[in-house]
């Protein structure tokens, strides 16, 4: 019988591109896939459609930070404003007590989105960053 594996908490991340820690962030969604499903029948077959896989889809990726005085992801997406922008990989680190747990690597990665926080004088609540990033492949690498 093999040791018991417990799930990894979700709550700290740290964002690489290409290959140099940029940020650490605290959520992150979009991992995500699909594929779109071709239907057809056969010209002989009255009842049976078969499926085949067609074309993949990555959704946005959507990073959340408590915002720093680091610009580096506000000048990343000015160069995309700016029509400059190259694509870059990244990826994204599930860090588990400070060590690597999991890694999430995306392609041709462009910032598509910047979020700056919501200011309420009303409230002690921590200034968030938003980050989107449109890419064009995602794969889960450790």
């Amino acid at each position: 019988m093999t040791g018991r594996k417990n799930p990894y908490s979700a709550f700290k991340f740290v964002l690489q591109i290409d290959g140099v820690n940029v940020a650490g962030f605290s959520e992150v969604s979009g991992l995500t896939t699909e594929t779109d499903i071709i239907e057809y029948r056969e010209g002989n077959e009255d009842t049976m459609v078969r499926k085949l896989s067609g074309s993949r889809k990555y959704t946005n990726i959507t990073l959340k930070r408590g915002y720093t005085n680091s610009q580096v992801l506000w000048n990343w997406r000015q160069t995309v404003i700016q029509g400059a922008g190259q694509p870059k990989s990244g990826t994204i680190i599930l860090q588990n007590e400070g060590q690597p747990a999991l890694k999430w690597s995306f392609r041709k990665g462009l910032p598509n989105k910047w979020e700056g926080p919501s200011m309420n004088a009303k409230t002690n609540e921590v200034a968030i960053e938003t980050l989107a990033i449109a890419c064009e492949d995602i794969a889960l690498t450790s």
